[in-house]
């Protein structure tokens, strides 16, 4: 039984890298199809921010290194002053990601079998309570654990399996969430500037 679970545990953390670093290479696409900045530069440019994320395991800890690294993607100042101090309370993807799969993992472990009649109104729950979650070490499973309670049915050994395992991965979620915030302050930047350019030219045929 421990070997199994073990290997249980092993699968769902090599999945949920996996699946963080994919969602990062996929926000950064997104942001080179509107800016036309190329991801693989964007990315390099915020590694300093990923880096110190793994460390501090803190979104609001790494803010000023991850307000550096997005200054140098070339993001207006009032843009990255605005969308990654906001980034870093709201924006919990890699939380988010590692709660899933892992509930599902510890469904599993328990003889539960997680359907999508269940898990689809978990997820919807879990967005919205990720925007209230502080940013700190734990903090998106401690906000999480009332909804795995109440909608999965989690008992208290599951719920402290769930601690276990987001604690044991945090580091690597919260690189995620800071990561992605400078790919959102791209894609904001650019559409606010293609708005300005288009009210400027607008004001320009009309002043002609």
């Amino acid at each position: 039984m421990g070997v199994i679970t073990a290997l249980i545990f092993a699968f769902v953390f090599a999945l949920l890298i996996i699946l963080q670093l994919g969602y990062i290479i996929v926000q950064y696409c997104i942001a080179w199809m509107v800016s036309g900045k190329k991801p693989v530069q964007a990315i390099k440019n915020m590694l300093p921010a990923y880096f110190t994320a793994l460390g501090t395991q803190s979104s609001a800890a790494t803010i000023a290194v991850t307000l550096d690294c997005a200054r140098k993607n070339k993001v207006s100042d009032d843009i990255v002053d605005f969308v990654i101090p906001l980034g870093a309370t709201i924006h919990l993807a890699g939380d988010t990601i590692t709660l899933v799969l892992a509930s599902m993992g510890v469904m599993l472990l328990f003889g539960q079998t997680p359907t999508l009649a269940m898990m689809a109104p978990f997820i919807f729950m879990l967005g919205i309570t990720m925007v209230a979650a502080p940013g700190i070490p734990g903090g998106g499973v401690m906000a999480a654990l009332g909804l795995m309670s109440s909608m999965l049915g989690f008992a208290q050994p599951q719920l402290d399996l769930m601690i276990a395992l987001h604690f044991a991965q945090d580091s690597f979620g919260t690189a995620t969430n800071v990561t992605g915030d400078g790919a959102i302050a791209i894609i904001i930047d650019s559409l606010f500037k293609k708005k300005y350019q288009k009210e400027s030219k607008s004001k320009q045929q009309k002043a002609a």
